[in-house]
């Protein structure tokens, strides 16, 4: 994508800390809308390089302006919620995504990253590290919950924290065993399922004889087939696992990553034979080229190569940060390109009036897939790449995706070309399309006279992550508006009424409108945190509602929290601002929307419709710091801030960044500085660092 007046083409230290702002905005809504087609839709919309590259650029702004990561930033999110046709299951532990490298310097980095978290290695740079190098498979991540050497629960990642239940479907995998010999009472293998390029192009040949879909290339198919509702078609699908890593266990399986591998194996998994234990820069660099150059030979797809520190201990030490472990890297491979015509570009206008640009692609196979639609993300990226329509253009895929344009054929160009002139009024209902100062995107300022808008904002709030209602999908919620059935999120809660009018609508009946109908009741009790991201408000995606919602913990709470923010010289704004990685942009929005009486009137309505249940705080080991504030300042002697943070939100803390009444605890190092004299002026108990390991060991 590109940034306000061509910022993208601008280095992060020429940014502004407004143009921050409103970059980190633009990425954060950006990467959300990938992250679902990747994870939910199993249909992703642009390259693994393009989408790495909004991430790279997202997390270089935000280590140059640390006061403006955003409470839904990219970083702080894994996947996309779970699709729906299936039962929930909540990971007990949460299943991360990992960071991505893409050159040498980038393994160096994440190398020197360790070290300098580690204190024992930070002050010893002799000292040893090994990593353990594996073949990152192109397929779908899951986890296998084994209770007492039975396989009992398989899911899908989802979002990290809560993924689908397919555990009949598993059951079909060849190389899942249902029973494991061993004396483990719990453990959650995980892993990827993928399938051989051989079979796929099997199944392909299958599936034309038959007149059913073919899939565009082995991860899709191997996703579509374990979210088959009917299991006996995952069976029939050639499906394999690799196992790599483990969630939940009752005992450690070893001391360090490759004996845990071994030992996975004695259990009887599938465990990639190409890993190899790498002690040094150089052997990882040598490593992950070799399978480079290897991985068209191998018989099923890699995307990569991921590396992990070695050691258990040491991995536990380091944690995680936001999505991704701090122990691991996914180092990616190049992206591969080929060259096609740009037919037209298409204008589509989302939920926040967002108007986007589309290309539209003469059909051209990229890597064996074939693709024929890329986002251009706004007007700057058009210009800068000065985009138009007829020219032969450079697409770039990585993975099985569907390209960026990266370039265009300047010699193919036709003399009667015209540069691209992006339409200034929105397409859906004529109001104009403002570019505000700052900002990245144009937006439709029609707003609630938008029939884009509104039907999107419906669309957003039935959606899978929000209230997830199953078969009220993005068509129907269309013609429902359109008719005047549904004008406001508290109408579909009052569709009963109109149970005539549906069950005699074109291509509707009695059981598909009583089916409709039960799908709506069984939505009547919603998480806090489901509700507060169902309302669309902007800046505030799922980690942020999330946020929000273990923060106040009742919709009255937060609610009344929101109105009286209003004020930001109260106490109300100061806790929310203290929030950890929610800043006063996203305070903003939120304010914002509460300021407005129609948003109040559609809260109103739809709460006297349905129940919004209290957020329930994930489980944490029980420790004295369960639900307590806690914040840090001055400089640590025994661990590194992160590291003392890490550990803190293990044991059920929420970390603030500025001291307030409601603060818990203030963990003070050395030279601690205004922090320490707010405590004191507040009242809040200050300990010290040897107070606060004593705490955390109890």
């Amino acid at each position: 994508m590109s940034a306000p007046g061509g910022l993208r083409d601008r280095d992060v230290d020429a940014l502004s800390a407004e143009e921050a702002a409103a970059e980190l905005a633009a990425l954060a809504d950006e990467i959300a809308g990938h992250d679902r087609a990747y994870y939910q839709d199993d249909a992703p919309a642009i390259a693994d390089a393009d989408y790495d590259r909004l991430r790279r650029r997202n997390e270089a702004i935000e280590a140059r302006f640390p006061q403006l990561v955003r409470a839904d930033s990219p970083s702080r999110r894994i996947g996309a919620p779970p699709a729906g046709g299936f039962a929930k299951v909540v990971h007990s532990r949460p299943m991360l995504s990992l960071n991505n490298g893409f050159t040498d310097a980038d393994l160096a980095e994440f190398v020197a990253g360790v070290r300098r978290y580690l204190k024992e290695l930070a002050d010893d740079p002799s000292r040893p590290l090994a990593i353990m190098g594996e073949p990152k498979i192109d397929g779908l991540a899951v986890a296998l919950r084994y209770e007492d050497g039975r396989f009992v629960v398989g899911a899908t990642r989802g979002d990290g924290i809560e993924g689908e239940d397919i555990t009949a479907n598993l059951r079909t995998v060849r190389d899942v065993p249902d029973r494991i010999d061993d004396t483990l009472s719990v453990i959650e293998v995980r892993g990827e399922v993928y399938m051989t390029r051989a079979d796929f192009e099997s199944l392909n040949e299958r599936q034309r004889d038959a007149g059913a879909k073919v899939f565009a290339n082995p991860r899709n198919a191997a996703a579509g087939s374990l979210r088959q509702l009917d299991p006996m078609v995952t069976a029939s699908r050639p499906l394999r696992f690799f196992a790599y890593a483990w969630g939940e266990i009752s005992t450690p399986l070893a001391d360090t990553h490759h004996g845990a591998l071994d030992r996975l194996t004695r259990l009887g998994f599938a465990v990639n034979p190409i890993a190899r234990l790498c002690g040094s820069v150089e052997e990882m660099v040598a490593f992950y080229h070799e399978l480079a150059a290897q991985r068209s030979e191998l018989p099923y797809d890699i995307d990569g190569c991921v590396f992990k520190v070695d050691r258990l201990d040491w991995q536990e030490r380091l944690g995680a940060v936001s999505r991704a472990p701090r122990w691991a890297i996914a180092q990616k491979f190049a992206a591969e390109r080929a060259e096609t015509r740009l037919s037209a570009i298409r204008i589509q206008v989302g939920r926040t009036g967002t108007v986007t640009p589309v290309a539209e692609l003469e059909p051209v196979t990229v890597g064996g897939v074939v693709v024929s639609r890329a986002t251009l993300h706004n007007e700057d990226e058009i210009a800068r790449k000065d985009v138009r329509v007829g020219d032969t253009v450079i697409v770039q895929r990585a993975g099985d995706v569907i390209p960026q344009i990266i370039g265009i054929v300047a010699a193919r160009r036709g003399d009667d070309s015209e540069p691209y002139r992006f339409p200034e009024h929105c397409p859906e209902c004529g109001s104009l399309a403002v570019r505000e100062p700052g900002e990245v995107a144009r937006r439709c300022s029609g707003g609630l006279i938008c029939p884009a808008q509104a039907v999107e904002r419906l669309i957003h709030f039935v959606s899978r992550g929000a209230y997830d209602i199953e078969g009220f999908g993005d068509r129907h919620v269309a013609a429902f508006y359109r008719d005047g059935l549904v004008r406001s999120p508290a109408d579909i809660f009052r569709l009963h009424r109109r149970v005539a009018e549906i069950r005699d609508r074109e291509g509707w009946g009695e059981r598909s409108a009583a089916n409709l109908l039960a799908a709506i009741e069984q939505r009547r009790r919603v998480p806090l945190d489901r509700f507060i991201y169902a309302l669309g408000i902007r800046q505030v995606g799922e980690a942020t509602a999330r946020l929000l919602a273990r923060t106040y913990q009742s919709y009255d709470g937060w609610r009344e929290a929101m109105i009286a923010a209003a004020d930001p010289a109260g106490e109300a704004y100061a806790e929310l601002t203290a929030i950890d990685q929610i800043g006063p942009a996203v305070a903003a929005d939120l304010i914002a929307f509460f300021r407005e009486p129609h948003n109040l009137e559609a809260l109103d309505a739809l709460t006297e419709e349905v129940t919004v249940e209290d957020y329930v705080m994930p489980a944490a080991r029980a420790s004295s710091l369960s639900g307590k504030t806690v914040v840090f300042t001055g400089v640590l002697s025994t661990m590194t801030r992160s590291e003392a943070k890490a550990q803190a939100e293990a044991l059920g803390a929420k970390v603030a960044g500025s001291v307030s009444a409601k603060t818990d605890y203030l963990i003070a190092g050395a030279d601690a500085g205004s922090k320490a004299a707010k405590a004191r002026a507040l009242g809040v108990r200050t300990l010290s660092e040897a107070e606060f390991r004593d705490l955390i060991a109890g």
